[in-house]
């Protein structure tokens, strides 16, 4: 382990006594998740981006998706029963979650959503990756300790 700064997500996983690696990428100029994958040596369809949407319920929701790939809206919304769903805007995100644009993690926000992951994990040979919660840094872990961690549903989403 790394001499760096824990993050919540750090904690959180330590206090479920979940396996995980930290990955720092500071100073690296990545800044998109492919660069971030890139950087790491992570094969992009293992590392995992995390979007928050407001449905027109008004309800928000959790989504990670492949970091090359986009999220389908249309099918989000129908993933978790919503007529439509738009990404929040950016200032929304820390007041809402807690988190930073580009160092949203699904673990550890200020209040649980529904959160969906694309059905591509499934797929996934070995570890997965997603933000420590804090831009420069990512955790590895596997899909099922992310599942004792958080509550997570898959979805075809992208």
């Amino acid at each position: 382990m790394m001499n760096v700064e824990k993050t919540n997500v750090c904690r959180v996983l330590e206090q479920k006594k979940i396996d995980y690696k930290l990955h720092e990428y500071i100073d690296s100029g990545a800044v998109s998740g492919t660069d971030v994958a890139k950087v790491l040596g992570q094969n992009p369809d293992n590392a995992f981006k995390t979007l928050v949407t407001i449905g027109k319920s008004n309800n928000h929701y959790v989504f990670m998706v492949p970091v090359a790939k986009e999220l389908n809206l249309k099918k989000a919304a129908k993933c978790v029963g919503e007529k439509s769903i738009e990404m929040i805007k950016s200032k929304e995100l820390l007041p809402l979650t807690g988190y930073i644009h580009g160092g949203c993690s699904p673990i550890g926000m200020k209040k649980f959503f529904r959160t969906v992951i694309d059905e591509s994990v499934n797929d996934c040979e070995g570890n997965i990756f997603f933000s420590a919660g804090k831009i420069g840094y990512q955790i590895e872990t596997t899909f099922e300790n992310l599942k004792k961690a958080i509550k997570i549903e898959c979805g075809d989403i992208v």
